[in-house]
C-alpha cells in the first residue's frame, strides 16, 4: 500500500498545476509545425491542421464563445461526427472557462432533453441538418439554451441560431480586439475544474452525467505514460464517438501531451481502408470492431489456395505460441524465438503490413469483454491486442495490459497509484484520484457510487489472481438467476458461441427461467465468405439465417460451446435474427455493446418462442 500511494504522491506532483490548456499552449509553442489533426478530403487524401494553426482556431473559438456570453463553469453541448471541428470546438469552450459535453448522436429527441437540461447547457455545436433533428423536437424544454452553432444548414432568419462561419468571424473579431481578454480566460482554469461532462450510454434508462476534472485526466494520461511506450509523433485513428470516454482520453486529450497525429475515420464501414492509410502507432479498437476485422480476415484466408492456408496457419501457430510464451511471468525460449521471427520475416509481418499494423506499439481493447478466440487470432499475427478495464467514472482505464506486462485474458495491472480490490461479493472496487467526484445531481446514486472510505462501486464482479492481475466476469446487474437459483454470467456464454466465424452477435437470456437460451445473428463479414466457399448461393447475407446448411453449422457451434459449459449454462435453445444489431436500430450501444433491455422488449416474442410460450 505504501509504494501505491508513494507513486500516486509523484504523479500527482508531476502534474500539479498543469490543465489542458497549458499542455496545447506547450505543444503548439514548442511544435507549432507538427500535424495534429487530419479530415478526409473530398477527392481524397487528407486536410490537416497544424498544433500552431489548431490553437489558433482554438483561441479565435474562445473568444466568439465569450462574447457570446458564456460564463466560466457553464456548458457547451456538442453533437457531430468525430472531426477536426468537434476537437476545436471542444476545446474552445474549455478555453474560455466553459466545460464541454459530448452527446451520443444516437440519443433520441427526450434523451437529448434529458443531457441538455440536466447539465444546464447554455450553447450547443450542431454538425448538420441530421443532428438538429434530434434537438428540434425539445427546444421548447430547454430554456437555459442561448444560442446554437451550426457547422452545417444554420436555419436563417432564426436568431436561435448561428452559422459556423459567422461564428468564427465573430471569434476573430473579438480577439484581435481583446487578446489579453482571452488569454486570461485559459490561464484562469484550474486543475480541479471540470473539463468536460460525459453521459453513460444509457444501457440501461436515462443516462448519468459525469464530471470529470482536467486533474482527473492528466493523472491518466500520465499514469498510461509509465506503464505504456507510446512514441510521440505517432498516427492515431478517431472513429468511435468523443461521448466515449475511450475516445475522449485517446484522441482528444492524450494527443496535446504526446504530440500525436490524429486522423478522422467519420464512416466505419471504411476504417479497415484507413487503418491501411494511416498505419496508426496506436490504435484502440471495441470488440465488435476487432471482431469484424477478424471474420474479414478470415474470410479473406478461405478463399485462398489449401497450400496457402496451411503455410498460413502455421505461421500463425508461431506467432500465438510466441505471444503467448512472453505473458507477464512466462518465458519465451530460443526455439519459440527463432520460429516466430522465421513466421514473422516470412509472413507475418507481410500481413500486419497489408492491414495497416506494421507500426503499431499497443493495440488496446476495452467497453466489453473481448472473446479469448479473437484475442488468440490476432497473437497468431503477432498482434498483442490486449485489454484495458474502466469506465466513465474512472476517467477511463484503471488497469492496463502493456506490451512489456500482459496476461491474456485478464484486463491487466493496475495503474500506477491506483488501488483495486475485490469485495466479499465479487465486485470490482477501486480508488485513485481518477474516480470522479459523483454523477451529477444525483446525490443518492453517488452515494450508492463511492463509499465512505473513497472506494468506486464498479458494478463489476471479477477476480485478482496471485500476481494483480484482474479478470472480469459481467456487471453485476446482468448476472442471469435462473429458476432454480443458479447465478450464470451472460458474457460468458456469449463469448463461447461468437468463437465461431459465423455468429456475430449472441444475447443469452434466462432470468427466472429454467434454462438460458439464446438470440444470434449472422457475421456479415464472414458468413457471406464461408457461404460462398460451401458453393451457397445468396443475394443477401439475410437470406442465409434460414438456409438448412448455415442453421446446422450454427447448431454445431452452440454444440461446441455447451461442451465448454457447465450443465446450468449451457444453452438448451436459439434463434439466428436475419440481420446484425447496431447502434442506429438501438440494440447496441454507441460504443457497441449490447443494450440488454432492448433486445430483451424488441425480440420478446422470440424469447417466449423459444420457452415454448
Amino acid at each position: 500500500m505504501t509504494g501505491i500511494l508513494e507513486v500516486r504522491a509523484e504523479i500527482e506532483a508531476s502534474i500539479a498545476g498543469l490543465t489542458l490548456c497549458e499542455h496545447l499552449h506547450r505543444v503548439a509553442r514548442d511544435h507549432p509545425g507538427s500535424p495534429a489533426y487530419s479530415d478526409p478530403a473530398p477527392g481524397g487524401g487528407w486536410d490537416t491542421l497544424t498544433y500552431g494553426q489548431a490553437r489558433e482556431s482554438v483561441l479565435r473559438i474562445a473568444a466568439a464563445f465569450a462574447g457570446l456570453g458564456l460564463r466560466p463553469g457553464e456548458v457547451v453541448a456538442l453533437m457531430m461526427a468525430n472531426r477536426t471541428e468537434h476537437v476545436l470546438a471542444d476545446l474552445g469552450a474549455v478555453h474560455a472557462g466553459g466545460v464541454s459535453c459530448s452527446v451520443y448522436s444516437t440519443f433520441a429527441p427526450d434523451q437529448v432533453a434529458h443531457v441538455a437540461g440536466d447539465v444546464d447547457a447554455r450553447f450547443a455545436v450542431l454538425g448538420g441538418p441530421a443532428d438538429l433533428e434530434r434537438w428540434l423536437p425539445v427546444l421548447g424544454e430547454l430554456g437555459g439554451l442561448r444560442r446554437i452553432v451550426m457547422l452545417d444548414g444554420a436555419p436563417r432568419d432564426d436568431p436561435r441560431f448561428l452559422s459556423w462561419e459567422d461564428f468564427l468571424a465573430e471569434g476573430e473579431r473579438r480577439l484581435a480586439e481583446d487578446p489579453a481578454g482571452v488569454e486570461a480566460r485559459w490561464r484562469s482554469v484550474a486543475p480541479e475544474d471540470v473539463l468536460t461532462v460525459l453521459y453513460t450510454s444509457g444501457t440501461t434508462g436515462m443516462p448519468k452525467g459525469v464530471p470529470l476534472t482536467h486533474r482527473n485526466v492528466l493523472y491518466e494520461i500520465e499514469a498510461s505514460a509509465r506503464r505504456l511506450p507510446l512514441s510521440t509523433h505517432g498516427a492515431q485513428i478517431s472513429y468511435l464517438t468523443y461521448a466515449h470516454i475511450a475516445e475522449r482520453v485517446l484522441s482528444l486529450y492524450l494527443p496535446l501531451v504526446q504530440i500525436s497525429h490524429v486522423h478522422f475515420c467519420t464512416d466505419l464501414s471504411t476504417l479497415g481502408a484507413v487503418i491501411g492509410q494511416v498505419r496508426p502507432t496506436m490504435f484502440f479498437g471495441v470488440p465488435r470492431v476487432w471482431e469484424k476485422m477478424m471474420g474479414r480476415l478470415q474470410g479473406l484466408l478461405a478463399t485462398q489456395p489449401q497450400e496457402q492456408q496451411d503455410r498460413v496457419r502455421a505461421a500463425m501457430a508461431a506467432g500465438l505460441a510466441y505471444i503467448e510464451a512472453g505473458q507477464y511471468g512466462g518465458a519465451v525460449t530460443p526455439e519459440i524465438r527463432a520460429a516466430y521471427e522465421r513466421a514473422d520475416a516470412e509472413i507475418l509481418s507481410v500481413v500486419r503490413a497489408l492491414i495497416g499494423f506494421d507500426r503499431a506499439e499497443w493495440t488496446p481493447t476495452g467497453a466489453a469483454p473481448l472473446p479469448l478466440d479473437v484475442q488468440r487470432f490476432f497473437a497468431g499475427l503477432g498482434l498483442k491486442v490486449v485489454d484495458v478495464y474502466g469506465m466513465t467514472e474512472t476517467t477511463a482505464a484503471v488497469t492496463v495490459n502493456s506490451p512489456d506486462a500482459y496476461r491474456l485474458g485478464t484486463v491487466g495491472l493496475p495503474e500506477p497509484g491506483v488501488e483495486i480490490r475485490v469485495a466479499d461479493d465479487g465486485e470490482i472496487l477501486t480508488r485513485s484520484p481518477l474516480n470522479t467526484a459523483g454523477y451529477l445531481n444525483r446525490p443518492e446514486e453517488t452515494s450508492a457510487l463511492i463509499d465512505g472510505d473513497g472506494w468506486l462501486h464498479t458494478g463489476d464482479i471479477g477476480s485478482l489472481d496471485a500476481d494483480g492481475f484482474l479478470s472480469v466476469v459481467d456487471r453485476k446487474k446482468e448476472l442471469i438467476i435462473t429458476s432454480g437459483g443458479e447465478n450464470i454470467s451472460p458474457a460468458v456464454i456469449e463469448a463461447h458461441l461468437k468463437e465461431h466465424p459465423l455468429i456475430g452477435q449472441a444475447l443469452v437470456y434466462g432470468d427466472l427461467r429454467p434454462y438460458p437460451v439464446a438470440v444470434l445473428t449472422l457475421d456479415g463479414e464472414s458468413a457471406p465468405f464461408w457461404a460462398r466457399s460451401r458453393g451457397i448461393g445468396f443475394s443477401a447475407t439475410a437470406e442465409l439465417a434460414a438456409h438448412d446448411a448455415v442453421l446446422k453449422e450454427v447448431g454445431a457451434a452452440v454444440d461446441a460451446a455447451n461442451a465448454r459449459l457447465a450443465r446450468v449454462q449451457q444453452v438448451k435453445r436459439w434463434a439466428l435474427l436475419e440481420t446484425e444489431w447496431t447502434a442506429e436500430t438501438q440494440e447496441l450501444t454507441p460504443s457497441l455493446k449490447l443494450r440488454r433491455r432492448v433486445i430483451h422488449a424488441k425480440y420478446a416474442d422470440v424469447i417466449d418462442g423459444l420457452y415454448g410460450t
